[in-house]
Order: structure tokens, then sequence, then C-alpha cells
């Protein structure tokens, strides 16, 4: 188990830290009713297809450290973050320290950013993506469950399975210009983690594209 893990460890019932509201978020379009996921508290169990037919579970992953990102390749501003390669150094460094990043793919069949495994192992390859596995949620499961509501959209998991942190990658909410000089929430919760503390911002308003749910 790395460093990262075990120190996590101590943290599966870390508190909820200061709030970072972030500005911009993209309400979810009407229908798409989503549940809401309390920090601190046990993770949404999920069972999914990764891009290459494996089902994957929460439970695979009992013991490490679980980071999920919520992606469309068709959003502006998930393309920033991938265009400045902010995001692939992001998951580069994750799981450098043992670190399990997920990709999730929660947009419906026809709708933007929908891919089938074909075409999620194609854009990870064009990306010079680094996620340890790409999740496909077509039907929205996985993603109402979390309350994923914007892409990107990300959670960070305990080796116990309790949510440490949620909501956006940053603190700059906009889908021009790159990444440079924004406040990481992602890569400080993982700073934290690593040097034993409860994460400091746990929570903040998650921004970009809604997620293009069925309905």
């Amino acid at each position: 188990m790395s460093m990262l893990s075990k120190r996590a460890l101590i943290l599966g019932g870390a508190v909820v830290g200061a709030g970072a509201i972030v500005a911009g978020a993209c309400l979810l379009r009407p229908g798409a009713a989503v549940a809401s996921v309390t920090t601190g508290a046990q993770a949404p169990a999920f069972s999914v297809q990764d891009a290459n037919g494996a089902t994957r579970t929460l439970a695979e992953f009992n013991g490490r450290t679980l980071i999920l990102e919520w992606t469309n390749r068709g959003c502006p501003y998930v393309r920033r973050h991938y265009n400045s390669h902010n995001m692939q150094t992001l998951q580069q460094d994750a799981t450098a320290q043992g670190v399990v990043w997920l990709q999730v793919i929660s947009s419906a069949p026809g709708e933007q950013g929908y891919l089938d495994g074909a075409g999620a192992r194609a854009q990870v390859t064009a990306d010079g993506a680094h996620p340890t596995a790409t999740l496909l949620d077509p039907t929205g499961a996985m993603g109402r469950a979390y309350g994923a509501t914007n892409t990107p959209q990300m959670f960070i998991i305990s080796p116990q399975g309790a949510v440490l942190y949620q909501g956006a990658i940053d603190d700059h909410a906009t889908a021009f210009g790159t990444p440079e000089g924004a406040h990481n929430y992602v890569r400080a919760a993982l700073a934290d983690i690593a040097a034993g503390r409860p994460v400091q911002v746990a929570q903040t308003t998650p921004y970009g594209c809604s997620v293009k749910y069925a309905g």
C-alpha cells in the first residue's frame, strides 16, 4: 500500500472543511434528478463497465485512495484542462502516488460526450490521459447516485470508502485561457491526505457543462 493510502486511512471520518464557493456552475437539465452525497459519508456503491468491458466496483478499490472525474470530451470546460495538459499532469502525479483515478462518462447515447468503449479508449489515447480506467455510465445511474451535475466534477474517496472531497477541480470557473495560477482543489486535497491532515477544503461548488443525462 502506498504512503498516501496508508495516511488516508486515518481520514475516513474527516469532517467537511470550509467550502470554497465557485461561481459559474451550469445547471442540470430539467428532469434529471440526482441524489446528494454528503462529504464525510460513505460513497455510493457502483458497478459499472469500463471502456475495456470489465465490471468495476467501488468495493474493488477498498484500501486505495480513489478519484472520480466526471468528463465530457465535447465540453469546453473539460477541454480547457486537457488542452493545457493540466488534467493529464494531475492524473499522472496522483497515480504515481498509488491513487486510483477513474474517469466517468455519464453522457447518454446521442448526447454530447457519449462514447462507447472503443471511442473512450481512443479519446484517452488522443488526450494522452492517464486514468486507471474510464467508466461508461450511459444510463446515468452512477452519476445520479453521486449527484454529479457538471463536467468536470471531482470526488476523492478514502481507502475506507468515505467522501473526502467533492466539487470543482480548481477555483477558475471559466472555459477560456489556461488553468495557470488557479488553486487546484484536488491537488491540495491530495497533499493534505499525504500529510495525514484532514482535507482543509473538502467541498466546493462544481462548474462546467451540465452532465448530459438521458431524459
